[in-house]
């Protein structure tokens, strides 16, 4: 298949299942909402290293956040509640506790539940209270420009995380301008997130690693200055291959993301250098997801 002259390979991109949650953070002002979503999803873009996935999903007005403020809201993968829970905790303490006049709740709604308000209110050292509206129960705790709001638990579901495509491009600069295409699109996409920096991955891997003690390594095939010594899977005329990884409440919503993407790259990347578009799959071993580029593309393409 070619679109605009970019070649899309036949093949897969391969996602696992994983948890995730939705949170809302609210402030005074827009500005401290976002600083506080800013810092609570830093250090987030693989649960390899970072044990939670996350990124700001985008911005909520005060019309339909809990507390009638400006809003942002976030999503978090990870691989099990547990790990899920412990992120969201330090997350909430160390970066929305401390952030002026914000307050946190939960956007999911579901019986799996996750604690948040119910550990970090002990911060408030015998001073909080607890506030039940409907069936939640939220925590008010001291701090110095008033008060903390932070809901006791929240919900979480099953979410599909690892839906990806790589971009092969002539130069790094094109490749950059094409990949910055597909994150604007994939933005505009409800339930997912593109976690790593700026929507990007240039670190792409592959599952195991010489070394014993790594469970995933650089993905040599796409490495450029490693044709001579791989498998390699870069054309000769190509210097760049970057990957967008994408997480996902539901396998449609990454599968949007992945098309809307993919043709954002097509617009243009044929101005860009762009050679082809291909997926990352590890022959089916590591999840049970298949999103075959050509089935993600056949909805709008009617092939």
């Amino acid at each position: 298949m070619e679109i605009n002259g970019i070649e899309i390979e036949d093949t897969f991109a391969e996602a696992f299942d994983m948890t995730a949650t939705r949170v809302i953070i609210t402030a005074a002002e827009y500005g401290w909402a976002n600083r506080a979503a800013e810092a609570m999803t830093g250090f987030a873009t693989s649960v390899i290293g970072c044990g939670v996935e996350a990124g700001i999903e985008g911005d909520v007005p005060r019309e339909l956040t809990p507390d009638g403020r400006p809003g942002v809201s976030i999503l978090l993968f990870s691989v099990s509640g547990k790990e899920l829970e412990k992120q969201i905790v330090r997350r909430v303490g160390q970066c929305v506790l401390t952030c002026p006049s914000t307050s946190i709740f939960g956007a999911i709604t579901s019986e799996k539940r996750i604690a948040m308000g119910s550990s970090v209110r002990y911060f408030g050292d015998g001073h909080q209270i607890s506030k039940r509206i409907g069936a939640e129960r939220y925590w008010r705790i001291p701090v110095m420009d008033g008060e903390f709001v932070c809901q006791d638990t929240i919900g979480r579901v099953n979410a599909v995380g690892g839906g990806n495509f790589l971009v092969l491009a002539d130069t790094i600069h094109g490749a950059l301008h094409a990949c910055d295409a597909a994150v604007g699109a994939i933005r505009q996409v409800e339930n997912c997130i593109a976690p790593f920096p700026g929507g990007v991955a240039r670190s792409g891997s592959k599952v195991g690693s010489k070394y014993r003690f790594l469970h995933a390594s650089t993905n040599d095939a796409f490495c450029p200055t490693l044709r001579d010594q791989s498998s390699t899977m870069v054309p000769d005329e190509t210097s760049a291959a970057l990957e967008l990884v994408i997480d996902g409440l539901t396998p449609q919503a990454v599968a949007e993301a992945m098309r809307v993407g993919i043709l954002a790259v097509c617009d243009v990347g044929a101005e860009f250098g762009v050679r082809r578009i291909t997926g990352g799959n590890y022959g089916g071993k590591l999840g049970k997801h298949h999103f075959y580029l050509k089935d993600v593309l056949k909805s709008e393409l009617r092939l």
